[in-house]
């Protein structure tokens, strides 16, 4: 699971121009690999893949992994949208449904967060950010158990007083 951020059309339906974005990761030192790009920033590192819409490439995908810090999201906004600027794009975030700029880091990074939160704890995604949540203790029972224990203890408590009176 990844934080993506779009590099897009500037208008919606214009034609997109992936090769100018391309040539602009590759002056700033992305590394190509299968399928895409690896743009290594200050704080982490970003998958850029292109994306693909009914056969059309209608943008370039910039993928954070869960497991950065928000500082890489910050920066990668700040990064983005210079990068959308000389590519003559815009930067989204489809996550907060929204054209980014400059200012909006701080936004970005608290998305970050909560995304990051939320795969760690309720996606089941290990390496995100905060997953780590404290389960059961060792040796002590699960509240479900000792619900099926007490119903069971109900039950037997029944049967003798049935047993006795009956």
């Amino acid at each position: 699971m990844r934080y993506e951020l779009l590099l897009q059309a500037p208008e919606l339906g214009a034609p997109y121009d992936a090769a100018r974005v391309d040539s602009l990761l590759a002056s700033r030192g992305a590394a190509a690999e299968a399928g895409g790009r690896l743009w290594k920033l200050k704080h982490g590192e970003v998958e850029v893949r292109p994306l693909v819409e009914a056969g059309r490439l209608i943008a370039t995908e910039l993928r954070a992994p869960m497991s950065a810090s928000a500082d890489l999201a910050r920066e990668l906004v700040l990064e983005g949208c210079v990068l959308a600027a000389e590519a003559g794009a815009r930067l989204f975030d489809p996550q907060l449904g929204k054209v980014l700029a400059p200012a909006d880091e701080g936004l970005v990074a608290d998305q970050f967060l909560r995304t990051a939160r939320y795969a760690g704890q309720y996606a089941g995604v290990p390496e995100a950010i905060d997953a780590g949540f404290a389960g059961p203790e060792p040796g002590r029972l699960k509240a479900g158990t000792k619900v099926l224990l007490g119903i069971a203890g109900f039950l037997a408590v029944l049967y003798l007083i049935g047993r006795l009176l009956g």
